[in-house]
């Protein structure tokens, strides 16, 4: 599948290796590869979300996922869903970081990095690969780039779709503006 990646595809998953290896981490989450599309510049994908006005939002949306993370990397619907039973995860987050620390709850990330030491994929963020290249075929196109991988995010329901959505950037806002 690699071979179909463009430049800025590359780009972009080499980016959120580097971040992943950076935090210590023994994968790469689909907040990483996020986070680096966010970081890329000049890109099919970055002109979007420009366009969209997400790309002055980094900090937000990084608090967002940091948010999700201290949460369990439970969505805002789940929390929503909860409070409607009567169940408050702020505080339950507040009384397992009061017992255990801060971050308690962060999700912790399954799997483990390659022989080499390099990060290893998650089934989530391998899951977000597979959708960019079905957007792709679906599209007839032949490569698939950053702007597909940004799809692909959006179309595998999860925290990170959740908070670029909150900031406008949902699966059909992305395709208008392609």
């Amino acid at each position: 599948m690699f071979e179909r990646f463009t430049g800025d595809a590359r780009a972009v998953v080499a980016g959120a290796v580097e971040r992943a290896s950076r935090a210590g981490s023994p994968v790469v989450t689909e907040e990483h590869l996020l986070l680096s599309l966010l970081d890329r510049e000049d890109t099919a994908g970055a002109r979007v979300l420009a366009a969209l006005g997400v790309t002055g939002r980094r900090a937000e949306i990084a608090e967002g996922l940091a948010a999700a993370r201290r949460r369990g990397g439970m969505s805002r619907a789940d929390e929503e869903a909860l409070a409607d039973l009567g169940i408050s995860v702020a505080e339950i987050v507040a009384r397992v970081e009061g017992v255990h620390g801060p971050g308690a709850l962060s999700r912790a990330e399954p799997g483990r990095a390659w022989p080499s030491g390099r990060p290893a994929f998650t089934k989530g963020a391998k899951r977000v690969l597979e959708k960019a290249l079905r957007v792709v075929v679906a599209r007839k196109e032949k490569s698939i780039g950053d702007e597909h991988l940004l799809l692909g995010l959006l179309a595998v329901r999860g925290v990170e779709g959740e908070v670029l959505e909150r900031y406008g950037a949902s699966y059909e806002a992305v395709e208008a503006a392609l």
